[in-house]
């Protein structure tokens, strides 16, 4: 791909995890220069593969790393190949390898090799030809901690995200809903995500579960301090979908009430949100796993935040295939055409 084909020349940092953050950089890539993206993946997983190496050997969880790195190649043969490799999981092998995504073990590996999972992560973007940066929020793992509004706690991250599998809880309960979330350990910050958020000219918070991949990031002290004191704009992409268990009924001023809490009413410059209807069919589909779209009710927002932006696109995108929604690759180029 040529330099040309990147007309965009901007220091970005995505925050967050999962697919939210898979596809805001997975856009990025096409239209700004690959090395000046940074991607900050989160280091509380404790489930499925991610988890399985992060409590056998003590290693970071590489599987928020692992969807940066694959959403940052450049190539979409590259990317196909890669994201069938990593769905495999040796789901033909019985043993200590079974259920284990192999990019996962890459990571570990090289990790080990370099004496550092940040090293092995930057061995793995050399080895695979991935020019944009992914350093891990902290260079310790994490574990995050819900509390419930009846005082109940809810522990690690794959529990938070089930939530309402685990309770049987929908609709849910409003005593049973999450207030806040916690880390009650000091984690050890990753000085080259601090440095990338400081020198960032755009910082994006990117859509996803709100208690188990976006807050977690604000709780980490150096990280959160760095995110106050940059003088980029903070842009948050609002969540297509609630999710059941734990922002059930959720507008977007109540996703971004705990944001406020944690980062002040200033801080939050730009709110990015959806505003294409969807067909039956779609709405069908998600009401059966128990999700609506979500409401977004300006007034409320910008009462939380004073000076808020609010841009609303058409940012939705019904991948039929997989019976997914999934945020356009638009709203990255509206994200770098961001004053």
């Amino acid at each position: 791909m040529l330099e040309s084909d990147h007309p965009f020349n901007q220091k970005v940092v995505v925050l967050g995890g999962g697919t939210g953050q898979f596809n805001i950089l997975q856009g990025l890539v096409k239209i700004n220069q690959p090395d000046l993206i940074t991607a900050i993946p989160g280091t509380w997983d404790s489930g499925g593969s991610s988890g399985r190496l992060r409590t056998e050997l003590g290693v970071l969880p590489p599987g928020d790393a692992r969807h940066c790195l694959i959403a940052l190649m450049e190539s979409d043969e590259q990317q196909e190949e890669a994201i069938r490799l990593s769905d495999y999981r040796f789901k033909d092998v019985v043993g200590p390898l079974e259920g284990h995504d192999i990019l996962n073990l890459i990571i570990e590996q090289l990790g080990k090799i370099h004496q550092g999972q940040d090293r092995g992560i930057d061995a793995f973007r050399n080895l695979f030809r991935i020019r944009g940066q992914v350093h891990p929020a902290s260079l310790t793992p994490i574990d995050i901690t819900a509390k419930l509004m009846n005082g109940d706690e809810i522990y690690g991250e794959p529990t938070i995200d089930g939530l309402w599998k685990q309770l049987d809880i929908y609709p849910c309960d409003p005593n049973k809903r999450i207030d806040y979330v916690y880390i009650d350990t000091k984690p050890k910050p990753n000085p080259a995500a601090i440095d990338a958020i400081l020198d960032a000219d755009k910082i994006v918070i990117s859509s996803g579960s709100l208690w188990g991949s976006v807050i977690p990031h604000t709780l980490i002290a150096e990280e959160k301090q760095a995110i106050l004191k940059s003088k980029a704009p903070l842009v948050v992409v609002m969540n297509l979908m609630t999710e059941p268990g734990q922002t059930d009924g959720f507008t977007a001023s109540d996703h971004l009430k705990p944001l406020v809490r944690e980062l002040g009413s200033s801080r939050i410059n730009y709110l990015l949100a959806n505003e294409n209807g969807m067909n039956t069919e779609i709405l069908d589909i998600y009401k059966r796993e128990k999700q609506e779209p979500v409401p977004i009710d300006d007034d409320k927002c910008r009462e939380l935040i004073p000076n808020l932006t609010i841009i609303k696109k058409p940012f939705a995108l019904y991948v039929r295939e997989q019976h997914i929604l999934r945020h356009h690759p638009k709203l990255a180029r509206t994200i770098l055409e961001l004053d």
